[in-house]
């Protein structure tokens, strides 16, 4: 599944909040890729009511395939590693495990009425 949301938003103004989907719409411990106000973003739903969103782009290699990275976990914390080179980001920060010059783009989400919202 592929979401376009708000394609004709200014991607300069202040950050808003966007509705995506329907959170029923994610399968769990699986990403997607959004494009919400002009910006490719990776969807990871890892528990029932819980959705974390960070940019699609790779910070390694610029590619767009964050949403097909492993889902996982280092300690309490829930990662994503790229599927190219598996360098592991944490999901809630974007700091990156392995290489601390690398940083993915970690984006705020809630859940309202059923709901995925995302802040950009």
């Amino acid at each position: 599944m592929t979401v376009i949301l708000d394609r004709a938003e200014d991607l300069t103004t202040t950050a808003a909040w966007h509705r995506v989907c329907a959170v029923d719409e994610l399968e769990l411990a699986w990403g997607e890729a959004a494009l919400i106000a002009g910006r490719q973003v990776a969807l990871f739903r890892t528990a029932p009511t819980e959705v974390f969103a960070v940019a699609q782009q790779d910070p390694a290699t610029l590619a767009n395939v964050m949403a097909r990275g492993i889902i996982g976990s280092r300690g309490t914390r829930p990662t994503i590693a790229s599927p190219l080179h598996k360098e592991v980001y944490d999901l809630e920060t974007g700091e990156c495990f392995t290489n601390p010059e690398l940083k993915l783009d970690a984006f705020a989400t809630r859940l309202v009425d059923g709901f995925i919202e995302v802040e950009l």
